[in-house]
Formats: structure tokens, C-alpha cells, sequence
């Protein structure tokens, strides 16, 4: 962190424990690593740890700015040798909760370079949202699995941390859909990416081999032309449509969805599935969710929601079912050795211990200690806002 940031931010700060002179001695001439210091080990209660978070959050917001803005200036996001061009229309006024972020992916696939060049200047202007910001990205591959593949959830996080830096989007109201090769990549990315999106909207895709079990907080809805035959898409939907409408009957309040089967339609359902915005629109994502159910898909990831398994034990089809209930969190399956998981005031009691179950049995009764290392690590960790946790607790499981 730079010296003219923390100086700033020194300005903002009313911490108790900012007046202490080793804090404010470093403030003023920082070395090392902040979580390495003493006093960003401390033990913070409920009001300073939220004094720390935003100060932290400040610092996080303007090094974003920092990294992302020429690419936000050029419309192209890159990561390591990847690129994701988009094109952005702003739409509406800025609310008072922040602009929402549509995520809109184009058709194609398996073609000339030029053919899906056509379909994203199609996806450009084939939707208007009520309010936000609507990106249309171009694919960085012309393969039959552009929406697919390892490497796109790294640049679109990044998109929609750009989004958040420079356009004022609430993270908690970005949406994700896509047509055709498009509607592929939500059918993959909505599941893997569930702690991502506000809600996720599918057009004429192909569902391939993925799982519908992580859409347990996310609202998802499915638009297919009746007569979309080709790959058996429209039998397809219907019967995810259906799968949904079972995992719902099993879980009272979860799984929303809608499934929308157009008549007499094909493969282009004449704009009939725009209706899909103002549907996916009344949603907000809920970052802390009580229960989560985590598989993991074909791309690994390692964060989810507020857990995290290890590196090196993630595998495709593992899954990981938890819940919170009061202080006490229960893990009623886990296919890893470890668990990271992550608290913060919204979703458990901070100032009381919270005990941790595995299958019924209690494997661990941890007392809360919120400090600034924490805010930091996994703010920079997940890139995310409103995932920066005052708590760390690890837990090894039999």
C-alpha cells in the first residue's frame, strides 16, 4: 500500500486504536506487510471492526482503480494471456444503492472469427435494462465452448470489479445471461459462479453435463422456443425446468426459477425472452446465504460463498453442505480434509463462541476475533467487496 493512500485514509479514521503511535507512526510511514503488524492482529469489537472495513475497502477501491483503469479505459479486460473485449451501454439513472451490471454473452461458437464478431455486435444492442450498466463481452476464443472454458471466471471477476470501481455498480446487483452459445455459458457459469450473480437468465442454450444443485440461492430462469430442436435444446430445458421445479418442492424458499418454453418459436424467439430482465431485475444477491450447497463444476473453483476448500484437493463433482442456525454452523457433508470458513456480523453473533458440527458431531467451538488482517486478506483474496471477512476460523475434518 502506498503512503499517499494510507495518509489519506488516516484523515478518515476514527479507530480507537488508531491513536496508539506504533499504528500511527506506520500509518504515516508504512513497512512491510499490514497483516504482519501487531496491531493488525488485534482484536477488534463490532465497531471498529466496521471503522476497519471501510477504511479498508477505501484502500481496495482506489489500488483497484489503479490496476484496472487502463484496461477499463480500453474496454478490455486481460489476464494473463487471455483477453475479454466488451462493449458497455449505460442506461437509467444512478440509483441510490448503486447501478446494476448486466452481463450479457454472445452466440456462436465453433465458426470464423468474423461469424461470432457478427453475434457480439448483435449482443450489443439485442437487450435495454431498466437501469445499470449492460456489458457485452466478446468470447477471447471462436471454439464450439467460448463461454466454457478455464480462465473466463478470472476476467469476469474482474469485469465486475472494474464495474464497481469506475461505474458505481452495487456488487450485489449483477445479473448474468447469454444467448445460444451464449445461453451455454449461463447454463456453466450460473452454477459455478453462484456467489457471483443477483440472479441469471439462459436463452436457447445447451445445458451440457452441468449441475443445477448450486442455484440453491440464486435465481435462475430459463427461455427456450418450442420448436428449438437442434442438440434436443428445447427437451432439454424442459426437463431442467422440471429438475428446478423438484428442487424446489424439496427446499421451501429456494431454487427460484421460472421456466418459459415459447410456442410456435425456434431458435430466435422474435425478443420474446427480454422479458427475462425485468424478471431477473427484482433480485438482489444475498452474499451471506443461511445454507449453501456447493458442487464443484468442470472449471475448480475455491471460494463459495463464505467457504473455501483446499487447492489442491479440488476436484469436479465434490461437494461441500453447510448451514448456519443461530452460532452454531453445521457441515452435514464435506468431501475435503479442511474447510476456510468465513463470519462476519451479518450472519453470526461475533461477540459469543460459535461452535462448528460435522455430521451431527461437534468438531470445534471457536471464539470470534475480528481484526483488520483479516479484512485485508480476504478482501485482496476474493476481490470482492462484500466479501471481506473480519473471521477466519479452519476446520479439519475426519
Amino acid at each position: 500500500m502506498k503512503k499517499a493512500l494510507l495518509a489519506t485514509l488516516l484523515l478518515l479514521s476514527s479507530l480507537s486504536y488508531a491513536q496508539t503511535d506504533k499504528f500511527t507512526e506506520w500509518l504515516k510511514a508504512p513497512e512491510g506487510e499490514l497483516c504482519k503488524q501487531k496491531f493488525a492482529k488485534k482484536k477488534l469489537d463490532k465497531r471498529d471492526a466496521k471503522e476497519a472495513s471501510f477504511i479498508i475497502d477505501s484502500l481496495w477501491l482506489q489500488e483497484s482503480a489503479k490496476e484496472l483503469r487502463k484496461q477499463w479505459d480500453k474496454l478490455t479486460i486481460s489476464n494473463d494471456s487471455l483477453t475479454l473485449p466488451c462493449a458497455c451501454r449505460t442506461f437509467g439513472m444512478y440509483p441510490q444503492d448503486g447501478r446494476s451490471l448486466y452481463i450479457s454473452l454472445h452466440g456462436g461458437g465453433e465458426c470464423p472469427k468474423e461469424v461470432n464478431d457478427e453475434q457480439w455486435m448483435n449482443q450489443i444492442y439485442l437487450y435495454q435494462v431498466p437501469e445499470g450498466i449492460y456489458v457485452a463481452p466478446r468470447a477471447p476464443w471462436n471454439t464450439w465452448n467460448l463461454w466454457h472454458r478455464k480462465g473466463l471466471d478470472e476476467l469476469f471477476e474482474q469485469l465486475i470489479r472494474a464495474c464497481v470501481v469506475f461505474e458505481g455498480v452495487n456488487p450485489n446487483k449483477v445479473y448474468l445471461m447469454g444467448y445460444s452459445a451464449g445461453g451455454d455459458g449461463v447454463w456453466r457459469m450460473a452454477p459455478r459462479m453462484a456467489d457471483k450473480w443477483a440472479a441469471a437468465a439462459m436463452m436457447a442454450g445447451h445445458p451440457g453435463n452441468s449441475s443445477q444443485e448450486n442455484l440453491l440461492n440464486l435465481p435462475f430462469t430459463i427461455w427456450m422456443g418450442e420448436n428449438d430442436a437442434a442438440y434436443d435444446r428445447n427437451r432439454l430445458a424442459k426437463e431442467k425446468g422440471e429438475l428446478l421445479d423438484s428442487l424446489a418442492a424439496a427446499n421451501p424458499g429456494k431454487y427460484i426459477h421460472s421456466t418459459n418454453i415459447i410456442e410456435g418459436k425456434g431458435h430466435w424467439m422474435d425478443n420474446a425472452d427480454a422479458d427475462a430482465i425485468g424478471w431477473m431485475s427484482q433480485y438482489r444477491r444475498n452474499p451471506y446465504p443461511k445454507r449453501i450447497v456447493w458442487r464443484q463444476e468442470e472449471v475448480l473453483r475455491e471460494h463459495f460463498y463464505w467457504l473455501s476448500a483446499p487447492a489442491n484437493e479440488l476436484e469436479h463433482g465434490k461437494r461441500v453442505e453447510a448451514n448456519i442456525e443461530g452460532n452454531t454452523i453445521n457441515i452435514s457433508r464435506c468431501d475435503y480434509s479442511k474447510l476456510t470458513i468465513y463470519l462476519n456480523d451479518s450472519m453470526v453473533d461475533l461477540d459469543k463462541k460459535v461452535k462448528i458440527y460435522y455430521k451431527g458431531k461437534k468438531i470445534k467451538t471457536y471464539k470470534p476475533k475480528r481484526t483488520i488482517a483479516n479484512l485485508y486478506r480476504t478482501l485482496w483474496l476474493r476481490g470482492d467487496r462484500s466479501y471481506a471477512f473480519p473471521c477466519i476460523v479452519e476446520v479439519t475434518l475426519d
